[in-house]
């Protein structure tokens, strides 16, 4: 999962690089890290990775696997003891989470290659709020799957909008319990911190909790009715509608789109969030917020989370972010040559199927020294 993900973030089809074996220990060293970066995440988004997040293991009584999940909060311990079954889902909204930063920002200097909540800089309201929809995601779907034992499909009031012939029912996504819960897990680290008003770290507190809601309405706003027709011949004479959520990359678009136009703050005098610059709109719950400027990302610098540029593969004819300019902060970049295995002269077959066969090319591929 880690290799296809990486394979995906630097924009990599299958294929093999023809290199010395100079920089080939380099891309080898630079994938190591990579993992370790993900995976050692000081805080519950390691549930992603974490190997115990399987059924089996959240057996009846098994509090001392909840005690020694690395990441979690004291709080988010009790609430693994109370809701064993829901773990899984909560690593699988981790995961969603982190695959989607990834490609929201794979053609940027910082590509989501380490989820650290060390860093304090603007990547990480993304990253908060991603992560919490990632869970409002996967455990709303669960419910509606049966899989887990407090919750069920969704009981949504009826939209006042739907033609009255129209049944509501069937199973839809249970966002109202995944809200809740997601709320109650997430929110359990932060809310147990307690830091001197007015200090940077309770700047950080109220900002991570802001971008936590803002994650969670995302989910929220773009659920929507789904509908079946029933009826002779596919008359639709008749339907059945429920709740059902977007595709989670309309919500990693909508927050991508949030995060460009986030808006930086501080603490006032009451120890509360005010924008800095009031030229413009307050931010609403729905909006992302940040309390400091990103760093350029250009170096490797483990205090701010950043791994560099260095290695990373770039568009030599492109002028945005992921050209070769911006993307190697002027160092520079080395040319390779590789050989790419593609699907091409694909053919539809009646009924129903695509068949193609597989086709090897030799490409530049650019990347930053």
């Amino acid at each position: 999962m880690l290799i296809s993900i990486f394979q995906k973030q630097l924009g990599f089809s299958t294929f093999t690089i023809i290199m010395d074996s100079r920089h080939f220990v380099f891309t080898v060293a630079f994938l190591a890290f990579f993992m370790q970066a993900v995976v050692e995440a000081s805080s519950w988004w390691s549930l992603a990775m974490n190997p115990l997040l399987i059924p089996e293991a959240y057996i009846i009584g098994a509090q001392p696997l909840c005690s020694q999940l690395a990441g979690l909060s004291q709080g988010q311990k009790k609430l693994c003891q109370l809701y064993q079954d829901h773990m899984q889902y909560i690593g699988e909204g981790a995961k969603t989470g982190i695959k989607e930063c990834q490609y929201q920002f794979r053609n940027r200097r910082w590509n989501c290659s380490t989820v650290d909540n060390s860093s304090v800089f603007g990547r990480t309201a993304f990253t908060y709020a991603i992560s919490a929809a990632g869970v409002v995601n996967a455990v709303s779907r669960a419910c509606r799957e049966g899989e887990l034992s407090s919750c069920g499909c969704s009981r949504a009031a009826r939209p006042k909008d739907l033609p009255r012939d129209w049944l509501w029912g069937g199973c839809g996504d249970n966002l109202n319990y995944g809200y809740r819960f997601s709320k109650e897990f997430v929110d359990a680290r932060e809310r147990e911190k307690t830091y001197q008003k007015g200090s940077h770290e309770s700047a950080r507190l109220l900002m991570n909790l802001h971008n936590n809601e803002a994650g969670r309405r995302a989910v929220s706003d773009l659920a929507h009715v789904s509908c079946k027709c029933h009826g002779v011949s596919g008359s639709c004479s008749l339907k059945t509608c429920w709740l059902q959520l977007a595709d989670f990359r309309k919500v990693g678009d909508a927050l991508k789109e949030k995060y460009d136009s986030a808006t930086i703050m501080k603490l006032n005098p009451r120890g509360k969030l005010v924008q800095v610059n009031n030229k413009f709109n307050a931010p609403t719950s729905n909006d992302l917020i940040y309390i400091d400027q990103s760093p350029d990302y250009c170096v490797s610098n483990e205090s701010t989370g950043s791994l560099g540029t260095t290695g990373r593969l770039c568009n030599k004819t492109s002028e945005g972010m992921d050209g070769c300019e911006l993307m190697c902060c002027g160092r520079g970049y080395d040319q390779y040559k590789a050989q790419v295995v593609e699907r091409c002269h694909c053919k539809f077959h009646w009924c129903c199927y695509v068949k193609c066969k597989r086709c090897t090319k030799i490409v530049d591929q650019f990347v930053c020294k």
